[in-house]
């Protein structure tokens, strides 16, 4: 009984489009403007650098997933670079970002939707999140299923999504060329604005660094993938430069419909650029923007679930978190996922969510890059199927310390004293389950009730299944 590898370079792109193409680009732009001083230049500016950024960082996680290619590579590989209580505090980190943006889209999602119906006022936040938690357990009960059964909804959420984004960018390039003064004006004297300051710039990057997210699943499911070793750097490459051009190219079409002030107060941009190219069928609008959404959020509890098996296969999570069914899926493990994800969108709200999701994927970034580096001297013969070029290891390193230290220099405040605080509290609970960890037998009969009643049976051991370097 273990994973499956059963995803091929197709079906791993559809995911790497499904997780990343999601509330990003619809949430995030009227954030990135108003940080970017209402600058267009700045902002897709900030935009297109970030994609070419990622791409660099994508390749050192790339390096990360090849060398040990199955789920959960960067809690695993933490684990033996830097040691048990930092991949745990890693684990503490990544698990809450799964929650908070699992919540986040499953909130947009529903709103979307709900939106339709009380057209004039806002919408009730009782429908609103009872619709949410509908389709946040849908999605929990598919990923139950198996990683086959998530990649073809996946492959289906993907071509929508590349149509819409396509349908936008298409529709704003043709305004542009016709010329019409409204939409060409937005563009005139644009250079003449004003300068954002460096921590403005910082908090518009991590806002558009919550665009690029879902990425990382890729190194999450390393162990579900064919042929790891080529398929990962190949799919990060072309994926994430196609997703950058269209995140562009969306964009540009944004500010040729709307005017800056409009996109400031729309609470999504996409939808409020349907309503005004589109004003007739704006209950397809609204089924389009969740049909969008749908894939991130199968993605987002697929990665937290694996999260979870692989922290319980290193002993640091109960062994009923790695135990598989039938469909060779880790059930409990999304099960939980879900909730958590649950209690999330009962207490929280979408404004406070994208900037913590991305702060927190800054901090597990840096301690991925201190650990490649410090492999990379200590380890140097370790086999290496993919190995990244060292002076990006250092520019994810100066990003990573670039996005996490300003806003704190420039602007302080008590929200950072929660960040601080929330970070100790990692290791407290770390604490905590080592010392609870000898005194565990007591959970072994809940352990042996819920096997049986889940129907499921522990995997084997995570370093048997590592592929040769060199199979010939």
């Amino acid at each position: 009984m273990q994973l499956l590898r059963a995803l091929g370079f197709f079906h791993v792109s559809m995911i790497l489009f499904s997780a990343t193409l999601g509330t990003g680009i619809f949430v995030t732009p009227k954030a990135v403007l108003k940080y970017s001083s209402l600058n267009i230049p700045v902002s897709l500016s900030i935009w297109a650098g970030c994609g070419l950024l990622n791409i660099m960082t994508a390749l050192c996680n790339a390096e990360i997933a090849t060398t040990y290619p199955f789920s959960g590579a960067s809690y695993y590989f933490l684990k033996r670079t830097l040691g048990s209580s930092v991949a745990f505090l890693s684990l503490w980190i990544k698990l809450f970002a799964h929650f908070l943006g699992i919540s986040a889209q499953c909130l947009l999602i529903a709103t979307t939707v709900i939106q339709y119906f009380y057209s004039g006022c806002p919408a009730p936040e009782l429908p609103t999140k009872c619709l949410a938690l509908a389709v946040l357990w849908s999605f929990g009960i598919l990923s139950t299923r198996g990683i086959k059964a998530v990649a073809w909804f996946n492959t289906v959420s993907s071509f929508m999504k590349l149509s819409v984004l396509c349908l936008i960018s298409l529709t704003g390039l043709v305004l542009l060329v016709n010329g019409k003064k409204e939409n060409v004006s937005r563009f005139e004297n644009a250079l003449d604005a004003e300068l954002p300051s460096a921590s403005q710039i910082a908090d518009a990057i991590l806002q558009v660094n919550y665009s690029y997210l879902g990425s990382s699943v890729l190194i999450v499911i390393a162990g579900e993938i064919k042929r790891p070793t080529e398929t990962i750097p190949k799919t990060l490459i072309c994926g994430i430069f196609i997703v950058t051009v269209l995140y562009l190219l969306t964009n540009i079409s944004y500010v040729a419909v709307l005017t800056t002030q409009e996109i400031i107060f729309s609470d999504s941009v996409g939808v409020t650029w349907m309503n005004r190219v589109f004003p007739s069928i704006q209950w397809i609008t609204s089924f389009l923007m969740s049909a969008f959404l749908f894939g991130s959020v199968s993605c987002g509890i697929v990665s937290a679930s694996r999260v979870f098996y692989s922290a319980s296969q290193e002993g640091q999570f109960p062994s009923i978190y790695s135990m598989l069914n039938d469909h060779h899926s880790p059930a409990v493990a999304s099960i939980q996922t879900v909730i958590v994800s649950t209690v999330a969108i009962i207490s929280s709200s979408i404004i406070y969510l994208v900037k913590y999701v991305s702060l927190g994927s800054s901090c597990i970034q840096l301690l991925q890059m201190i650990g490649l580096l410090k492999l990379r001297y200590q380890k140097h013969d370790i086999p290496r199927p993919y190995k990244v070029w060292l002076p990006f290891i250092f520019g994810s390193i100066a990003l990573s310390l670039f996005l996490i230290f300003t806003p704190l220099i420039q602007s302080p405040n008590v929200e950072h004293v929660y960040q601080v605080v929330f970070l100790f509290s990692g290791f407290l609970c770390y604490w905590l389950q080592v010392h609870l960890k000898g005194h565990a037998i007591c959970f072994d009969t809940i352990t042996c009730y819920c096997q049986l009643f889940f129907n499921i049976s522990p995997p084997e051991d995570p370093e048997k299944l590592i592929p040769s370097p060199n199979p010939d």
